[in-house]
């Protein structure tokens, strides 16, 4: 599932392609409009200029002069540019096409996440519904503020995309290693120093995502470099990683730079 750095990247796709640009037509495939139909699209945004797109979490904002189009990329969505790949393929579900005969298409083979369309604000607030803050904009002040009124897992705290917007499983897994806490460690057990570390964490790491985009690859210090890895070791100290599941969902962590208890310490 793409996160807030896989988005990033596709509001910035979108702003070298769309922004500046008027709207000839648009197709769509009706399975994956959500909130319309195809025929109220292309009426609503045909004729409109598109603005500087938004991203909150994980969820593209395409602001025009007019409505807005909404874009969630599910496990396998992308953005592909005519001038890079001339030709139409069959998992292309929405076609912007422009009127200097160019094309954005958003692409999608499993048809999960979608396009919606908006007329406002309120209606894309609406339709993004009761998300946190987006987690790469989020001050420390407001992180600490809402993570003292959470309970249970922090793994599932940093996934709630209603505490923050933009984290998911990978970079989860990431950020409590860096904070070297255990993903089922109890946010309640955490003293103000590692509160500190965590939200210091969440930022440095989304930022360094951002930056080098293919930070599962290049990061060799990251633990997503090694994570899920048959027989993968810590970066940082060669134990060898635990796999288990915290917040529903598969977790990889170092049971000795992360210590489940918080009597134990967090090791070297």
């Amino acid at each position: 599932m793409p996160e807030l750095p896989d988005v990033e990247q596709f509001r910035t796709f979108f702003h070298a392609h769309a922004t500046g640009r008027t709207v000839r037509s648009v197709e769509a495939d009706p399975t994956i409009v959500r909130n319309t139909d195809p025929a109220a699209l292309d009426r609503a945004l045909r004729g409109r200029r598109f603005e500087d797109p938004d991203r909150h979490g994980k969820w593209l904002i395409g602001w025009t002069d007019g409505p807005a189009l909404l874009l969630h990329f599910g496990m396998t969505g992308d953005l592909v540019w005519s001038g890079e790949d001339p030709h139409r393929h069959r998992h292309d579900r929405l076609i912007l096409a422009f009127e200097d005969g160019n094309e954005l298409r958003y692409r999608n083979m499993r048809k999960l996440g979608g396009v919606w369309l908006a007329h406002d604000r309120e209606e894309v607030a609406q339709v993004i519904g009761a998300l946190g803050p987006d987690a790469l904009s989020i001050g420390r002040s407001e992180f600490g503020e809402r993570l003292a009124r959470r309970r249970g897992g922090v793994k599932a705290a940093l996934m709630d995309q209603t505490f923050v917007a933009g984290v998911g499983n990978i970079l989860a897994d990431e950020i409590l290693w860096q904070a070297r806490l255990h993903p089922r460690r109890r946010i309640e057990t955490l003293d103000e120093a590692e509160r500190a570390t965590l939200y210091t964490v969440v930022r440095r790491v989304l930022r360094e995502a951002v930056r080098s985009y293919d930070y599962v690859g290049r990061k060799r210090s990251w633990l997503t470099h090694v994570r899920g890895i048959p027989g993968g070791t810590c970066p940082r100290c060669g134990t060898s990683l635990q796999r288990a599941t915290a917040a529903g969902r598969t977790t990889y962590f170092c049971p000795r730079c992360q210590a489940a208890d918080p009597a134990v310490g967090s090791g070297p």
